[in-house]
């Protein structure tokens, strides 16, 4: 259970249609420890049903440098507290991977470590310009956990992200955005508003089909090209079944804007 001593690790707000989740400790660059797992876990259990979308966001200058790394220094049993910690932060993957409706993030001046974990489970990623991404595992003489091998193979291909990791090497933002890292690149001032105003503007759109399109596009690497048209010809048949489909396909014939939002 969380202390009632300690302060919060993640702020969340409902802005709109928009579920805001804000990792809180900008004085270690939000490294992640027990608390923060179990915060952001709840959070996501969290979600009014009423938002559309998720928006994540780090306060300070660095959006989640990973573990606390000081923490793992001061434990009597490293094993078995670095386990239970990607356990439990394998728990907020997972849950934020299968969260039903999109999730865009915002990140800024250092992802490392499971923090690469992280901005890989979300959907659309608008990064800052001078934003530095890295792995980080080795210089402390780990390997990786928190989805981020996965997350970088899936962008980078095999060869590059074990150069990456194995050299404790470092992707610039440019860089990040050329692998697909990341979805946008804007100027280091305006990375928050970016993402708030593109989480706005995601959740005035067809939630349900796109997080139908979100999981097939994770499922493309993995599928067959008959395995994929199955489940395409599936999909759109929901989509078209459902209000939203309904909706914008009238608004498509009487040359007006759907609403979405009001589509059940």
């Amino acid at each position: 259970m969380t202390s009632t001593h300690e302060r919060p690790r993640v702020l969340t707000e409902v802005d709109g249609d928009v579920w805001r989740i804000t990792l809180d400790r900008p004085e270690t660059g939000n490294a992640l420890d027990p608390l923060m797992a179990e915060e952001l876990a709840a959070a996501l259990r969290d979600r009014p049903a009423s938002t559309r979308t998720v928006l994540l966001l780090g306060n300070g200058d660095r959006f989640c440098v990973g573990g606390d790394v000081r923490a793992f220094a001061s434990v009597e049993d490293p094993g078995g507290y670095v386990g239970q910690l990607a356990r439990d932060w394998h728990q907020v993957i997972r849950t934020l991977l299968y969260t039903p409706v999109p999730v865009v993030a915002g990140v800024q001046g250092a992802v490392a470590g499971a923090g690469v974990g992280l901005m890989g489970a979300c959907d659309i990623v608008v990064c800052a310009r001078s934003t530095k991404i890295r792995p980080a595992y080795g210089a402390i003489g780990y390997s990786p956990d928190g989805g981020s091998s996965w997350a970088l193979t899936r962008a980078l291909g095999a060869p590059r992200a074990l150069e990456l990791m194995l050299t404790n090497g470092a992707l610039t933002a440019a860089e990040a955005h050329m692998f697909g890292l990341v979805a946008r690149l804007v100027e280091d001032e305006e990375v928050h508003q970016a993402a708030i105003s593109l989480a706005h503007a995601v959740a005035a759109g067809p939630v349900r089909a796109m997080v139908r399109t979100r999981a097939l596009v994770r499922q493309a690497a993995v599928h067959t090209l008959d395995q994929q048209l199955d489940d395409e010809a599936r999909m759109i048949a929901e989509s078209a079944a459902d209000p939203e489909g309904r909706e914008g396909v009238r608004a498509f014939v009487e040359k007006r804007q759907p609403d979405f939002r009001g589509a059940g």
